[in-house]
Protein backbone atom coordinates (compact mmCIF):
# COMPACT_ATOMS: atom_id res chain seq x y z
CA UNK A 1 0.00 0.00 0.00
CA UNK A 2 1.59 3.47 -0.99
CA UNK A 3 0.13 6.49 0.29
CA UNK A 4 0.17 9.56 -1.68
CA UNK A 5 -0.68 13.16 -0.53
CA UNK A 6 0.66 16.75 -1.52
CA UNK A 7 1.95 20.11 0.52
CA UNK A 8 -0.58 22.81 -0.17
CA UNK A 9 -2.32 25.03 1.38
CA UNK A 10 -5.59 24.58 3.38
CA UNK A 11 -7.31 27.30 4.19
CA UNK A 12 -5.83 29.31 7.22
CA UNK A 13 -6.38 27.04 9.80
CA UNK A 14 -5.16 23.42 8.90
CA UNK A 15 -1.26 22.58 8.16
CA UNK A 16 -0.03 22.18 4.55
CA UNK A 17 0.08 18.37 5.26
CA UNK A 18 -3.11 18.09 5.83
CA UNK A 19 -3.43 15.29 2.85
CA UNK A 20 -0.78 13.88 4.58
CA UNK A 21 -1.37 13.66 7.90
CA UNK A 22 -5.09 12.26 6.75
CA UNK A 23 -3.95 9.44 4.09
CA UNK A 24 -1.42 8.35 6.82
CA UNK A 25 -3.80 7.98 9.62
CA UNK A 26 -6.70 6.31 7.56
CA UNK A 27 -4.58 3.72 6.12
CA UNK A 28 -2.76 2.82 9.12
CA UNK A 29 -6.25 1.94 10.61
CA UNK A 30 -7.46 0.27 7.85
CA UNK A 31 -4.24 -1.81 7.93
CA UNK A 32 -4.53 -2.45 11.02
CA UNK A 33 -8.23 -3.75 10.66
CA UNK A 34 -6.77 -5.60 7.51
CA UNK A 35 -4.08 -7.18 9.60
CA UNK A 36 -6.47 -8.52 12.21
CA UNK A 37 -8.26 -10.50 9.35
CA UNK A 38 -5.56 -12.40 8.76
CA UNK A 39 -3.99 -10.13 5.54
CA UNK A 40 -0.69 -9.19 5.45
CA UNK A 41 -0.25 -5.96 3.78
CA UNK A 42 2.38 -3.91 3.80
CA UNK A 43 2.44 0.34 4.10
CA UNK A 44 4.74 1.79 2.78
CA UNK A 45 6.44 5.48 3.43
CA UNK A 46 4.28 8.12 2.04
CA UNK A 47 4.98 10.41 -0.87
CA UNK A 48 4.22 13.73 0.35
CA UNK A 49 4.30 15.52 -2.43
CA UNK A 50 1.36 15.74 -5.30
CA UNK A 51 0.76 17.78 -8.72
CA UNK A 52 0.18 21.34 -7.69
CA UNK A 53 0.90 23.14 -10.39
CA UNK A 54 -2.55 25.28 -10.54
CA UNK A 55 -1.09 26.62 -6.84
CA UNK A 56 2.75 27.75 -7.62
CA UNK A 57 1.75 31.27 -6.90
CA UNK A 58 0.98 30.18 -3.26
CA UNK A 59 3.82 30.60 -0.87
CA UNK A 60 5.90 26.94 -0.32
CA UNK A 61 3.22 24.65 -1.80
CA UNK A 62 5.11 22.23 -3.50
CA UNK A 63 4.17 20.68 -6.70
CA UNK A 64 5.45 17.33 -8.10
CA UNK A 65 4.60 17.01 -12.05
CA UNK A 66 3.01 13.96 -13.16
CA UNK A 67 6.04 12.72 -14.77
CA UNK A 68 7.70 12.69 -11.58
CA UNK A 69 4.88 10.52 -10.38
CA UNK A 70 5.52 8.12 -12.71
CA UNK A 71 9.48 7.79 -12.27
CA UNK A 72 9.09 7.33 -8.28
CA UNK A 73 6.51 4.61 -9.26
CA UNK A 74 8.72 2.70 -11.79
CA UNK A 75 11.06 2.61 -9.11
CA UNK A 76 8.73 1.91 -6.52
CA UNK A 77 7.25 -1.17 -8.87
CA UNK A 78 10.99 -2.25 -9.86
CA UNK A 79 11.82 -2.58 -6.20
CA UNK A 80 9.15 -4.75 -5.38
CA UNK A 81 9.08 -6.99 -8.01
CA UNK A 82 12.40 -7.55 -6.49
CA UNK A 83 11.36 -8.61 -3.33
CA UNK A 84 8.71 -11.05 -4.73
CA UNK A 85 5.63 -8.67 -4.34
CA UNK A 86 3.43 -8.32 -7.20
CA UNK A 87 0.51 -6.03 -6.13
CA UNK A 88 0.66 -2.13 -5.32
CA UNK A 89 -2.05 -0.15 -4.13
CA UNK A 90 -1.94 3.95 -4.50
CA UNK A 91 -4.23 5.11 -1.64
CA UNK A 92 -4.48 8.50 -2.97
CA UNK A 93 -5.18 11.59 -0.76
CA UNK A 94 -5.18 14.94 -2.92
CA UNK A 95 -7.17 16.29 -5.67
CA UNK A 96 -4.66 16.97 -7.70
CA UNK A 97 -3.21 13.36 -7.89
CA UNK A 98 -4.94 11.13 -10.99
CA UNK A 99 -2.86 7.80 -11.22
CA UNK A 100 -5.03 6.19 -13.68
CA UNK A 101 -3.38 7.03 -17.03
CA UNK A 102 0.22 6.60 -14.91
CA UNK A 103 -0.43 3.30 -14.08
CA UNK A 104 -1.48 2.06 -17.65
CA UNK A 105 2.20 2.82 -18.68
CA UNK A 106 4.01 1.52 -15.38
CA UNK A 107 1.65 -1.40 -15.67
CA UNK A 108 3.18 -1.76 -19.59
CA UNK A 109 6.60 -1.67 -18.83
CA UNK A 110 5.70 -4.18 -15.47
CA UNK A 111 3.25 -6.47 -16.62
CA UNK A 112 3.54 -9.24 -13.74
CA UNK A 113 3.00 -6.67 -11.29
CA UNK A 114 -1.47 -6.18 -10.07
CA UNK A 115 -1.57 -2.07 -9.86
CA UNK A 116 -4.57 -0.24 -8.32
CA UNK A 117 -5.10 3.06 -6.98
CA UNK A 118 -7.99 4.61 -5.41
CA UNK A 119 -9.32 7.91 -3.64
CA UNK A 120 -10.09 7.27 -0.07
CA UNK A 121 -11.90 10.88 -0.20
CA UNK A 122 -14.77 9.18 -2.88
CA UNK A 123 -15.03 6.05 -0.51
CA UNK A 124 -17.95 7.41 1.80
CA UNK A 125 -20.98 9.61 0.95
CA UNK A 126 -20.09 12.61 2.50
CA UNK A 127 -23.39 14.42 3.00
CA UNK A 128 -24.76 11.96 5.08
CA UNK A 129 -22.32 12.81 7.63
CA UNK A 130 -21.19 16.90 6.88
CA UNK A 131 -23.76 19.45 6.31
CA UNK A 132 -21.53 21.81 3.86
CA UNK A 133 -19.83 20.01 1.27
CA UNK A 134 -16.61 21.50 -0.69
CA UNK A 135 -13.46 19.15 -1.12
CA UNK A 136 -10.61 21.43 0.03
CA UNK A 137 -10.22 22.26 3.89
CA UNK A 138 -13.66 21.99 4.10
CA UNK A 139 -16.05 20.78 6.55
CA UNK A 140 -14.70 17.27 5.79
CA UNK A 141 -11.48 17.57 5.99
CA UNK A 142 -11.51 20.01 9.25
CA UNK A 143 -13.61 17.18 11.06
CA UNK A 144 -11.19 14.74 10.28
CA UNK A 145 -8.18 16.60 10.78
CA UNK A 146 -10.11 17.64 14.54
CA UNK A 147 -10.47 13.76 15.33
CA UNK A 148 -6.78 12.51 13.99
CA UNK A 149 -4.58 15.59 14.69
CA UNK A 150 -6.07 18.14 16.51
CA UNK A 151 -3.47 19.76 17.62
CA UNK A 152 -2.69 20.93 14.20
CA UNK A 153 -6.03 22.37 13.84
CA UNK A 154 -6.04 26.38 14.80
CA UNK A 155 -9.27 27.30 16.42
CA UNK A 156 -12.07 27.64 13.29
CA UNK A 157 -12.82 31.20 13.87
CA UNK A 158 -9.70 31.97 12.43
CA UNK A 159 -10.67 29.80 9.23
CA UNK A 160 -11.61 31.21 5.98
CA UNK A 161 -15.17 31.12 4.44
CA UNK A 162 -13.90 28.35 1.67
CA UNK A 163 -15.86 30.51 -0.80
CA UNK A 164 -14.76 29.67 -4.68
CA UNK A 165 -15.69 31.19 -7.45
CA UNK A 166 -16.75 28.88 -10.24
CA UNK A 167 -15.91 28.85 -14.12
CA UNK A 168 -17.69 31.50 -16.49
CA UNK A 169 -17.51 28.95 -18.81
CA UNK A 170 -20.30 26.75 -17.97
CA UNK A 171 -19.21 23.37 -19.36
CA UNK A 172 -16.41 23.70 -17.43
CA UNK A 173 -18.43 23.67 -14.52
CA UNK A 174 -19.49 20.25 -15.12
CA UNK A 175 -18.11 16.74 -15.31
CA UNK A 176 -17.77 16.34 -18.86
CA UNK A 177 -15.34 19.43 -19.73
CA UNK A 178 -12.19 20.23 -17.40
CA UNK A 179 -9.79 23.00 -17.20
CA UNK A 180 -7.22 23.22 -14.17
CA UNK A 181 -8.31 25.93 -11.47
CA UNK A 182 -6.12 29.05 -10.89
CA UNK A 183 -6.15 28.79 -6.95
CA UNK A 184 -5.73 32.42 -6.37
CA UNK A 185 -8.10 33.51 -8.44
CA UNK A 186 -10.74 30.67 -7.39
CA UNK A 187 -10.02 31.54 -3.91
CA UNK A 188 -9.77 33.73 -1.60
CA UNK A 189 -8.70 31.40 1.11
CA UNK A 190 -7.19 28.39 -0.33
CA UNK A 191 -10.38 27.13 0.57
CA UNK A 192 -13.08 25.61 -1.06
CA UNK A 193 -15.85 24.68 1.35
CA UNK A 194 -16.77 26.29 4.41
CA UNK A 195 -15.10 24.59 7.35
CA UNK A 196 -16.67 26.46 10.32
CA UNK A 197 -19.20 23.23 11.05
CA UNK A 198 -16.49 20.70 11.48
CA UNK A 199 -16.36 18.67 14.72
CA UNK A 200 -14.62 15.63 16.37
CA UNK A 201 -17.41 13.79 16.24
CA UNK A 202 -18.36 14.06 12.68
CA UNK A 203 -14.39 13.38 11.86
CA UNK A 204 -14.49 10.07 14.16
CA UNK A 205 -17.49 8.75 12.22
CA UNK A 206 -16.34 9.41 8.74
CA UNK A 207 -12.81 8.21 9.86
CA UNK A 208 -14.39 4.57 10.93
CA UNK A 209 -16.71 4.35 7.62
CA UNK A 210 -13.53 4.86 5.54
CA UNK A 211 -11.17 2.78 7.33
CA UNK A 212 -13.21 0.08 7.21
CA UNK A 213 -13.70 0.60 3.65
CA UNK A 214 -10.38 0.68 2.88
CA UNK A 215 -9.88 -2.33 5.07
CA UNK A 216 -12.10 -4.25 2.49
CA UNK A 217 -10.31 -2.81 -0.26
CA UNK A 218 -7.13 -4.20 1.22
CA UNK A 219 -8.42 -7.43 2.62
CA UNK A 220 -9.68 -8.15 -0.95
CA UNK A 221 -6.53 -7.63 -2.81
CA UNK A 222 -4.51 -9.31 -0.62
CA UNK A 223 -6.92 -12.65 -0.99
CA UNK A 224 -7.48 -12.11 -4.30
CA UNK A 225 -5.01 -14.09 -6.98
CA UNK A 226 -4.39 -12.96 -10.12
CA UNK A 227 -6.53 -16.01 -11.87
CA UNK A 228 -9.72 -14.88 -9.83
CA UNK A 229 -9.57 -11.30 -10.62
CA UNK A 230 -12.12 -11.40 -13.20
CA UNK A 231 -15.47 -13.49 -12.26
Amino acid sequence: ILPWGACEAHNYHLPYGTDNYETEALVFEAARLAWEQGSKVVVLPTIPMGVNTGQSDIYMTLNMNPSTQQSILEDVAESLTGYGLDKLLVVNGHGGNDFRQILREVGAAFPDMFLATCNWFQSVDQGKIFEKGGGHADEMETSLMLHTWPELVKPLGQAGAGKARKFSVEALNESWAWSERKWTRATDDTGIGDPRKATPETGEQYFKEVTAKLSRLFISLAETGEDDLYI
